[in-house]
């Protein structure tokens, strides 16, 4: 058994000659179990995080558990890529599984919010692997003539994510205790078997791949990769904190751009080594596509990691409640997904599909920017549904447009590409808005209470002794001043509701003005999408349903 296919025996789009059907459907099922861990992983926690971070004491702290991970993935997607078209895409993809597995493990095993970011950076090095070897072994094995029929698969087991995590992170988040261990640990632990299996089905039944590359792995670039993202993304992520023009906000800024200059130097230098080969970027849909990407990543993944805080906080539901209420999300990415992908492959437009779905997201987001306290959950939901939809449409698109836009020699770090440039827009845009929330909700509560100052239902409960003696009533009363404790917000579990009213109206805005940018963002990217000519795609002869891109790709330089 080999990694490798003997010279000519299979080309990216012959695959599916060398590899009978039963076998892919195997190999199918654990690159989706793959793809669904690391999938689960960007949602699962974002039900129970509250009642993690009220266990661990941290939940000021929370944006570093989503960012941590968020930042390995990233840097580790374009590691993954480039090791794979040297080593192999089995051997790699398994260490990947291992790395993943690991790291929940030790998640499942965190003491405080610190070590639990920690280990959420371990989750992501396996997680950047996970994602982006899984479409790299698809284009190995099956003819562009099938893959959107196997891409819609990919699809469906990120919405079926976006269903089970929320949904098993609060079930998880309810339980007491089980096992022996708190029940949001088991959000970890459940990785383990799930690992375990799409391992063993990739090493035993992945045998082809077509053309090793034979160059050297690109070290100067991951290195400089790294000066370049660390700083720029503790940057934003300190940056609504520290002050814009705060000296060391300023400085990380500037290590950031220094590491960028030096990693376009090193890719430049590496070649055809390179972990972002700079052919690939000669095609201006690979381009503009990945910058679109970048931007609805962060407006996207930004938005979507306050949307539990609001339906818990504000709303006051529970974590297994909040999980159901972004089942209309789910079920617009499903639809969208079964939609864009057989009408882009039947007619060869694209450009309308990826438009259609930025409207959508625009309308999705400001809609969120005007829910309040008193606001109907039912708005919440179709909101939710809405930008389902838009991202459904949006992100299928991007894909397909990449897949055809890549030489098989960069297939690997190609399809890295789309996961690698999402997740840099996804883990800028949760550090900022989580950042942003945080850094404006002390004003925000402040001013509610000030306003609140006229009513006589919270004016009745701030002069009634009984009330005001209470440990949560204490706590919030303290707010009015602008010190709101969110390290540990149980304490509105236990809260007067006419006290707590300005409090949840507070933070209600301060989400407002996240959502507000979100928007904005998109609304960037709809423009920035807009541009490009589109390039038609036709029916590819004797293949029903697949499609060849027309006219030639520059190509790449050796």
């Amino acid at each position: 058994m080999t990694d490798t296919a003997k010279p000519g025996s299979a080309t990216p789009d012959s695959g599916a000659d060398a590899v009978d059907k039963r076998r892919i459907r195997l190999i199918m099922t654990g690159l989706l179990l793959g793809l669904f861990m690391a999938a689960l992983d960007q949602t699962i926690i974002s039900a129970a995080l509250r009642t993690i971070a009220d266990d661990l004491n941290g939940l000021s702290e929370q944006a570093w558990a989503n960012t941590s991970y968020m930042i390995t993935s990233v840097i580790t997607t374009a590691l993954y890529g480039k090791l794979s078209d040297i080593y192999g895409r089995r051997p790699v993809y398994c260490t990947a599984v291992g790395v993943f597995v690991l790291g929940s493990v030790l998640c499942g095993l965190a003491q405080s919010m610190t070590t639990l970011a920690v280990f959420r950076g371990v989750q992501g090095i396996g997680a950047g692997g996970l994602m982006s070897l899984a479409f790299a072994i698809l284009t190995d094995l099956v003819p562009l003539a099938e893959r959107s029929r196997y891409q819609a698969w990919f699809g469906a087991v990120f919405g079926v994510s976006a269903v089970v995590g929320p949904v098993a992170g609060g079930f998880f988040a309810g339980l007491d205790s089980f096992l022996g261990a708190s029940g949001w640990r088991w959000a970890f632990f459940i990785n383990v078997p799930i690992g375990v299996a799409a391992a063993l089905i990739i090493a035993a039944l992945v045998r082809v791949q077509p053309g090793r590359a034979q160059h050297k792995f690109d070290i100067a670039g991951l290195l400089a990769l790294i000066a370049c993202l660390l700083p720029l993304l503790f940057a934003v992520e300190q940056g609504p904190a520290w002050g814009w023009t705060d000296p060391g906000t300023l400085v990380l800024f500037g290590l950031g751009a220094v590491g960028l200059v030096l990693f376009l130097l090193a890719q430049k230098r590496a070649a055809d080594a390179a972990l972002l080969p700079t052919p690939m970027f000669r095609n201006p849909l690979f381009s503009v596509y990945n910058g679109v990407n970048v931007l609805v990543g962060a407006a996207v993944f930004g938005a979507l990691s306050v949307l539990p805080l609001y339906l818990q906080m504000v709303k006051g539901l529970s974590p297994t409640q909040a999980g159901l209420m972004m089942l209309p999300q789910t079920l617009g990415i499903v639809v969208a997904g079964r939609i864009a992908g057989p009408y882009v492959t039947r007619t060869g437009r694209y450009k309308a599909v990826l438009l259609s779905g930025l409207v959508l997201m625009v309308v999705a987001t400001f809609w969120f920017g005007v829910l309040t306290a008193d606001t109907s959950l039912w708005q919440t939901g179709v909101a939710a549904g809405v930008m389902g939809f838009g991202i459904g449409l949006c992100w299928q698109v991007m894909l397909i447009a990449i897949q055809t836009g890549v030489a098989p020699q960069y297939m690997g770090a190609g399809m890295g590409s789309f996961t690698f440039f999402r997740q840099i827009g996804g883990t800028a845009g949760i550090a900022v808005f989580l950042s942003m929330f945080f850094g404006a909700v002390g004003e925000k509560v402040a001013a509610a209470y000030r306003g609140a100052a006229s009513d006589p239902a919270y004016t009745a409960a701030v002069n009634d002794p009984a009330v005001t003696g209470q440990a949560a009533n204490k706590v919030l009363l303290g707010a009015r001043d602008g010190a709101v404790p969110l390290d540990n917000s149980s304490f509105l579990d236990h809260a007067d509701p006419r006290l707590a009213k300005p409090f949840l109206e507070g933070l209600a805005e301060a989400m407002q003005t996240v959502f507000a940018v979100s928007g904005v963002m998109l609304l960037i990217a709809l423009v920035l999408a807009a541009v490009p000519k589109e390039k038609r795609r036709e029916p590819a002869a004797g293949a029903p349903g697949g499609a060849k891109e027309t006219g030639k790709q520059p190509a790449a330089k050796k």
